[in-house]
Order: structure tokens, then C-alpha cells, then sequence
């Protein structure tokens, strides 16, 4: 199986190492001291599993890499639009793109059935810029359960969690999906096949409708979100109006809020991806998170008052950070 990891940051250099160790032929796409490092040193994994170092090819120019069988997207969402020079190289009539990524993805409602099938979502695909250059036929869901961060130039630090639950928009267990799934399990990662991942998405989605905005509006760590009484109600609100719209489209929830507060808590002095993109200058990874699932609630007609109060000050925080 030949693999294209576009965005080799943190989560997709440590599915390209790992797919690597199996024996798969991969190929990170990456930029700047990363790319410089890994091409040198090979991706250093630094992990409580045992660390161990891969290398697989490395390269800025996806040309070079051309057609493989999967491209794994480690990009963030609000990148997608204007990856068509990237990805282009990298497709073949079969290509599979298997989108790692958070919050609601723009091929949601691709062979979903029912009232809203084929419907697009603005927020997430504004003006069907992302479906043109990703086409939903290609897509293959991908929920990350995985924390990793980058130590330093080619050196990945896993935090916690192996698991990256996959499956087709149109539900059902692929060939693709299940070839993938098992050279994931080869490299030492959970990958299980889902026959409807929308579940998974609305699970993950829970935590980053709520945290991710909080966090970047308060600069708290998760367990500080959590002890603060009045920032727990705003959350606990948050992830009910969420677990409504869910509902609403007719996706059951298999969690309870309880739960999801009770697993975030115990994560720590964890700050969200979005606070770190704050700090760091970067584009706040907002759309897919909050303003889909309004759009949502839009659509289904669901009341969400807490969060549009939360979208419309953070959205102005999104914009204030790029200014």
C-alpha cells in the first residue's frame, strides 16, 4: 500500500512513522525545519508505548511523491480549500483520502439519506470550494482518539490513545477501509472499521464544541475548565445543545455529558489544539467546531442560545487573531 501523509505535523508524522515500521510505502509531506529534520534523522516517536525511529521518504513537493492508493490529511479543515496543488499529484482514479480531522467534515451529509442527503454545509464548505477540491467520493472519515504534539523538528512526543476510528460516508465496511484498518493494526494502532462513523464524530465533537472555544476565550487548561463551577455549567449547556442537534439528525449519542466532563477532567493541564493555535499566531480552527453544528441547528430547527453566544465571541476572537 503506497501512503501520501499531506500535513506531516504531529498526528500525521506519527501514522506515516508507524505505518512505516509495518512495512507500508509512505511519504510525509511537510515544510519548513520539520521537513528539513525528518529528511536528516528519519520521524523520532518518543512515546510511553517505547520510542522508536522510522523513515519513510520525506518531501515539500508532492509531485514527487505522485499517485498513491491512500492520502492520509493531517492539514487542519480550514486548510482544505486551497489544497488542490498539493493533493492533485497524489491521486489516482481509486485514491482514497482518509481526512483526519476534527469537528463536522465536509462530506457529512454525502450518501447520509433521508431529508438532507447530498445537502452541503456552508460553514465547513463554503461555496463548494472544499468538495471541488476534495471530492466526497474519495472521502474516507477518520475520528482521532490520539494525542501527540511536536518536541522539536522530527520528533513526535504521543501523549496518550492509539486509536483512529474510520469508516465510509455511506456507512458499511469498505474494501479501502478495511485494507487501511489493517495496515494501521500492523504498525501497532487501533483502527477500528466503523459502519457509521457519524457517531464517533458527534462523540469527539462534544469535547471540542465546548472546550476548544473556552479555552481559547478563558486560556485555561482542561481540568481548570472543569473545577470552575461557572465555566462547567456554560460546558455542560454546551455539549446538551449539541447532544440535541445530534439527535435531530437522527445520530444517538452513545455517551452522556457525565461522562465526556468526568474523561475530560481527567486529562489534566491540557490546553486544546485551539488554545495552542492562539498562542502560536495560527488561524483558529473554529468553523467545523462551532459554527457547522449552529448551521446545523439551523436546519434541524433546534434552539442552541449558549452556542451562539459562544460562536459570536469567539468567532470575533478568530478574527481579531488573524488581523
Amino acid at each position: 500500500m503506497k501512503v501520501a501523509v499531506l500535513g506531516a505535523g504531529a498526528i500525521g508524522a506519527y501514522v506515516g512513522a508507524a505505518l512505516h515500521r509495518a512495512g507500508a510505502d509512505v511519504h510525509l509531506i511537510a515544510r519548513g525545519p520539520h521537513l528539513a529534520a525528518m529528511r536528516r534523522y528519519g520521524v523520532r516517536v518518543v512515546s510511553p508505548r517505547g520510542d522508536f525511529t522510522a523513515h519513510p521518504g520525506a518531501t515539500g513537493d508532492p509531485a514527487e511523491v505522485g499517485p498513491a492508493d491512500v492520502v492520509f490529511l493531517g492539514l487542519k479543515a480550514n486548510a482544505y480549500a486551497a489544497c488542490g496543488p498539493l493533493i492533485e499529484p497524489l491521486l489516482h482514479e481509486r485514491t482514497a483520502v482518509v481526512a483526519a480531522q476534527n469537528g463536522i467534515p465536509w462530506w457529512y451529509f454525502h450518501r447520509h439519506g433521508g431529508p438532507h442527503d447530498g445537502r452541503r454545509i456552508e460553514s465547513v464548505d463554503p461555496g463548494g470550494a472544499v468538495s471541488a477540491v476534495l471530492a466526497p467520493e474519495r472521502a474516507v472519515g477518520c475520528v482521532v482518539y490520539a494525542a501527540t504534539e511536536l518536541q522539536a523538528p522530527g520528533v513526535v512526543r504521543h501523549l496518550e490513545g492509539t486509536r483512529f476510528a474510520i469508516g465510509e460516508p455511506g456507512r458499511g465496511l469498505s474494501a479501502r477501509c478495511l485494507d487501511f484498518s489493517e495496515a494501521m493494526r500492523a504498525g501497532g494502532l487501533k483502527c477500528p472499521v466503523e459502519r457509521d462513523l457519524r457517531g464517533d464524530i458527534w462523540v469527539k465533537l462534544l469535547g471540542n464544541i465546548s472546550f476548544n472555544p473556552i479555552s481559547a476565550l478563558s486560556r485555561a487548561t482542561m481540568r481548570q475548565m472543569c473545577l470552575h463551577g461557572g465555566t462547567r455549567r456554560v460546558i455542560e449547556t454546551m455539549m446538551r445543545e449539541t447532544l440535541a442537534v445530534a439527535e435531530a439528525l437522527g445520530c444517538e449519542v452513545g455517551v452522556s455529558v457525565e461522562r465526556r466532563l468526568a474523561g475530560a477532567e481527567r486529562v489534566g493541564d491540557h490546553r486544546t489544539s485551539t488554545l495552542q493555535d492562539l498562542e502560536r499566531g495560527r488561524p483558529l480552527e473554529l468553523d467545523v467546531l462551532l459554527a457547522a453544528v449552529v448551521e446545523l441547528a439551523e436546519i434541524t430547527g433546534v434552539p442552541v442560545p449558549t452556542l451562539r453566544t459562544v460562536h459570536a465571541i469567539s468567532d470575533l476572537l478568530a478574527l481579531r487573531s488573524a488581523a
